[in-house]
Parts: structure tokens; sequence; C-alpha cells
């Protein structure tokens, strides 16, 4: 990677939304960073509907399993895996705000990171306290470039990235549509190819999403640059 590349470090809230909403971007970015934030299983083996959707018998063996499709689908598109001990939500556990956020920003610092990308929080309550996370961090990191992604699928809820975009700017972030330098390491078609390969290694998702529900993954990945301005006035 050449010296003026931006360096990655993707956010993730689950195990496949930084390849299945980024994984274009991160095709044209070998050895970018894509830190899961709910990564941990459950202290106590449970089942839930989602695990038993996507075909396992329990908890542990899911996260165990979804750990093994990351890693997959991660080596596909070289990119380095981080994982935090965090809980998602169907597990019953709720990590504060503040501690994701500290254990972000710490994980950031020990990075090579310059440009930081961040789910928009779309739809998913998982993602909305992720995003929360970040926007705690942002301005004290606000040296870095930032960027908001589209969670892809669940930016198809009507209204959904709208809503989001009001949201940002009552926070005082102030979102433009563009998208991350992509250099020219590797042409669109190839990236499109990778991407595909690395969507279909979480397999248990994709069963679990269902033919046909999860196309979106496929479409044209949108981005917003995030920089922190002046927060508006209540009237």
């Amino acid at each position: 990677m050449s010296e003026t590349s931006p360096r990655l470090f993707i956010v993730s809230p689950h195990f496949d939304d930084a390849v299945f909403s980024c994984g274009a971007l991160l095709a044209a970015h070998p050895d970018a960073a894509v830190c899961t934030v709910f990564a941990a299983p459950p202290e106590q083996c449970m089942h839930t509907e989602w695990d038993e959707k996507a075909g396992f018998a329990n908890a542990h063996e899911a996260v165990r399993e979804r750990t093994l499709e990351d890693d997959r689908a991660l080596e596909v598109l070289d990119a380095i895996p981080l994982r935090m001990p965090f809980r998602d939500s169907q597990y019953a556990d709720s990590p504060s705000i503040s501690q994701m956020a500290i254990a972000l920003e710490e994980t950031i610092y020990r990075s090579t990171a310059n440009t930081l990308l961040m789910p928009l929080g779309l739809h998913h309550d998982d993602h909305a306290r992720v995003f929360e996370a970040c926007c705690e961090i942002l301005p004290r990191l606000s040296h870095l470039d930032w960027f908001g992604y589209e969670e892809a699928i669940h930016r198809r809820t009507p209204g959904a990235v709208q809503a989001r975009l009001a949201d940002l700017a009552q926070r005082g972030i102030v979102a433009t549509p563009a998208t991350p330098d992509a250099g020219h390491t590797i042409d669109v078609q190839r990236r499109s190819q990778l991407k595909r390969e690395a969507v279909n290694a979480y397999a248990s998702q994709l069963r679990a999403f269902g033919a046909g529900n999860y196309d979106d993954v496929f479409a044209i990945e949108r981005y917003w640059q995030l920089s922190v301005g002046r927060r508006h006035a209540k009237k």
C-alpha cells in the first residue's frame, strides 16, 4: 500500500457488517483493520431464534462458527480481524456506551489507522449502540478522517438514513456524501468479485436472512464523510 493511501479501520457491530457494507472498499485496501464489537459468546449456553435460523444448536456453536466464517471472509480481502469482548443483544448482555467507547478508542490508538469508518446505526439496536459509542469518541479523534457507512440490508428500512442524517446534524456532526480514496490497487470488477466471495463466506448469516433478502449487500456501497461542525441551536 502506498504511503498516501488511507489506512482503514472499520468498526463492525457484528461479524458480517463490515464486509456486507464495505467489502468492495476493503478489497481495494489490503491490511485494513476490521474491529468487530460484539464478538464474544454468552457466559451461559443458550438458544436464540436468530442462531436457530442460522442453523446452530446453541449460542456457543454460533459464535465459534461465525468467528471462523469471519476469518475466511477477511482472509479473502486481506483484512486484519480485531475482536472486542462484548456480546450482542440477543444474548441479553448490554455493555454501556461508555464501556464500548473506551475500548474502541484504546483499540484505535493501538492501530496505525488514519481513516475510520463507523456504522450509521440503522434499524438494529446493536448498530445504534455502536454508533453512539463512535459518536462519543469522534470529537476526541477529529484529527482522523471519519466516514459513516450505510449498513447493507438495514439501510433499506424506509426513512432510516434520512432520520440518521438529521440526527447527526443535531449532534453538530456534518455528513457529506463521499467515499474514502480507493486508490488504484484493484479494478472495480475485481473488487466486486472479491466482495462476493467474502460475503459468501458468511454462509450461516445468508441462511438466516433467507434467499432474496440479502441482495442489498451487492448493491453500491454508500458512505458519508463526517466532521465535527457547529451544533444547531434549539429554538
